[in-house]
Parts: C-alpha cells; sequence; structure tokens
C-alpha cells in the first residue's frame, strides 16, 4: 500500500470496512467489530484520555501518537455504524468560515 498521505483515510476505511466480516480471533479491528459499539466508543474514550495527558506534558511526538489512534478507532466507528468519512468532511467543509458561536446556535439537535 502506497502511504500517499492525502488518501490516508480512504485507504484506512477501505482497511477498516474489509475487516467488517473477518474472524475476531484473526484481525484487531474485526475485534472490535465482534464486540460492538460499547468496545469501539471505549477505545475511543481510552484514546481521547491518552491524547489529553499527552498535550498536557506537552509531548508532541506522543500527541501524534496518541492522535493517530484516536482518528483510527473514531474510522473504525464510523464503520461499525456504516458511515463513509466523506460525510464527516463533508460537514466540516459546511462549517468551513463559519463562526462556532454561530454553527452552535443554529444547531437543530
Amino acid at each position: 500500500m502506497e502511504n500517499n498521505q492525502s488518501d490516508m483515510l480512504s485507504l484506512l476505511a477501505e482497511v477498516i470496512a474489509s475487516r467488517k466480516d473477518q474472524d475476531a480471533k484473526s484481525s484487531y479491528v474485526a475485534s472490535l467489530f465482534h464486540k460492538g459499539t460499547d468496545k469501539i466508543c471505549g477505545k475511543m474514550a481510552e484514546e481521547c484520555m491518552e491524547t489529553g495527558l499527552a498535550a498536557k506534558i506537552d509531548d508532541k511526538d506522543e500527541i501524534v501518537y496518541e492522535m493517530a489512534d484516536l482518528w483510527f478507532h473514531s474510522m473504525v466507528l464510523l464503520a461499525h455504524h456504516n458511515i463513509d468519512h466523506n460525510q464527516v468532511l463533508q460537514e466540516l467543509a459546511r462549517r468551513f468560515g463559519v463562526s462556532g458561536h454561530m454553527e452552535k446556535a443554529n444547531r437543530e439537535h
């Protein structure tokens, strides 16, 4: 697999999707899918905490490492719920250039 950073999320999404129906014993990702939303969310919470702790001690390398784990587990969660990561990118694009205060005030939910 070529490491083309602009396509990394798409490549990662493809690999994650390919693990969805695999045996849980053969793949970490398959084991997460098998264990379900609670396990995936637990991993996301763990990685979020670890990212925050790395930021608190201002360890830039550790922030990058933990953020990669958080993004990875976020991609697993999206795949578990059959959500294409491009929907998240489209939502970010929709918000681009809009004041965070304004965007929050205009949310319907």
